[in-house]
C-alpha cells in the first residue's frame, strides 16, 4: 500500500476521522477542565473579575455623586440670578 491509497483511504472515511478527533478533543478537554490547575486558575481569574467589578462600581458612583453636585451647584447659581431685591423702590 503505497502512500496515496492510504490518503484515498483516509478521505473515504473522512466522516469517520472526523468524529474520532471531536471524541480525542473532548476528551483531552476533559482532562483539562478537571485537573486542579485549571480549578485554582479559575478561581483566580474570577476573584479579580470581582475584584474589577467592584472599583468600576465605585468609580461609577464617584461619578454620579460628582454630577449630582454639579447639577446642584448650577440650580443654585441660576437661583441666585433670578432673585431680585424689590426693598429698594
Amino acid at each position: 500500500m503505497n502512500r496515496q491509497d492510504i490518503i484515498n483511504r483516509c478521505i473515504e472515511h473522512k466522516h469517520a476521522l472526523i468524529f474520532v478527533g471531536g471524541m480525542a478533543t473532548a476528551v483531552v478537554g476533559m482532562k483539562i477542565l478537571k485537573s486542579a490547575k485549571t480549578k485554582e486558575l479559575a478561581s483566580k481569574s474570577m476573584a479579580k473579575v470581582l475584584s474589577c467589578k467592584s472599583e468600576i462600581e465605585e468609580s461609577i458612583q464617584d461619578i454620579k455623586d460628582n454630577a449630582e453636585d454639579i447639577r446642584t451647584d448650577a440650580t443654585a447659581e441660576k437661583t441666585e440670578a433670578v432673585v431680585v431685591d424689590t426693598t429698594k423702590e
